[in-house]
């Protein structure tokens, strides 16, 4: 996945979740945050940002963040892009193979998952949920940042999916490379484990995988291992 336009600045404020203050050459910007969860430990004053500039010129924010630097990390901290990577990769042949059938934004029972996956020749079918992983800590890349209600939800979903028949997964893409491990964030919300511990011992196939990540582009990498 490519972006274009990109500008480097330097994160000064975020006044609410949708917006920040960035310092692009001297001059302070109003940027759209292309995530709303917490990411304070990645939105820290004077923190190196990378942003996307639109080509919308009737646009409130001309710029979109969508990279930071942590350290010696670089970590995409854009919500949008997890599921377009991983479709790049479902396509190239990566889960159920080559020339898969791929539907985004398919219902089963009360959820509305990421993706509905059929292999070419129609004997395996799947469904498959998305998560963008930002927050790091030592090495270990966690998830989530925040209580989600609506990640147990769909956890609990992909179980029944399994029991009508289909193969599940939930996929973790890390945004950024070489973490240790991806571990749930018990400390945050210690029920999105134990649910991830029940999908696993009933079928559902938990996937965590870091990424390549430039101020420019992200893409899958290889798989991280997973303790649960």
């Amino acid at each position: 996945m490519k972006y274009k336009n990109i500008h480097k600045g330097v994160f000064k404020s975020r006044p609410n979740r949708f917006i920040a203050n960035v310092d692009i050459n001297g001059q302070i910007e109003v940027c759209h945050v292309k995530n709303t969860g917490r990411c304070k430990e990645l939105l820290i004053s004077n923190a190196t940002v990378y942003l996307e500039k639109s080509d919308n010129s009737n646009r409130k924010t001309h710029y979109d963040l969508i990279a930071v630097e942590k350290g010696r990390r670089l970590i995409n901290m854009d919500s949008q892009i997890p599921n377009r990577a991983v479709e790049e990769w479902i396509k190239a042949g990566g889960l159920l193979g080559y020339n898969p059938f791929v539907k985004p934004e398919s219902k089963f029972g009360d959820s509305r998952f990421d993706f509905y996956v059929e292999s070419e020749s129609s004997d395996r079918k799947a469904y498959v949920e998305v998560k963008g992983c930002t927050l790091e800590c030592s090495g270990i890349a966690k998830f989530p940042d925040a209580p989600t209600v609506r990640g147990v939800k769909h956890i609990n979903e992909l179980i029944k999916c399994v029991e009508a028949g289909f193969e599940a997964y939930i996929i973790f893409l890390i945004q950024m490379s070489d973490v240790k491990y991806f571990t749930p964030n018990y400390e945050t919300h210690p029920e999105f484990g134990e649910a991830l511990k029940d999908a696993q011992k009933k079928g559902v196939k938990i996937l965590a995988f870091d990424s390549i990540v430039t101020p420019d582009s992200i893409v899958l990498n290889k798989s991280v291992n997973i303790k649960l």
